[in-house]
């Protein structure tokens, strides 16, 4: 059974910076992609970076040079590194665990906030 659990967000203001981390569980952990996604008020959830089990990744651009998604086998964790934080980078933030690209497990979320 895979469990996916975020943490790390808040409220931060613009410019600040925040890292996200999902903790996970279950044998195919590390077998699996990574993703993490957002979904801000009224809008759909949408992917923000993706990184591979062989450690290629993938950002949104708007994101690109700005956050940075890694993972650590041995602790079965993934991150999000997130600087210069905006107001329009407020959402729910979600990890997933993904094969062929498609989300396959879902973390429960994670709020983040930036205020101006």
């Amino acid at each position: 059974q895979v469990q996916l659990v975020e943490s790390g967000g808040g409220l931060v203001q613009s410019g600040g910076s925040l890292r996200l981390s999902c903790a996970g569980s279950g044998s195919v952990f590390n077998s699996y992609g990574m993703g993490w996604y957002r979904q801000g008020p009224g809008k759909p959830r949408e992917l923000v970076a993706r990184i591979t089990s062989g450690g290629s990744t993938v950002y949104a651009d708007s994101v690109k040079g700005r956050f940075t998604i890694s993972r650590d086998s041995a602790k079965k964790t993934g991150y999000l590194q997130m600087n210069s934080l905006k107001p329009e980078d407020t959402a729910v933030y979600y990890c997933s665990l993904e094969r062929n690209l498609s989300p396959l497990y879902w973390g429960q979320g994670t709020q983040v906030t930036v205020s101006s």
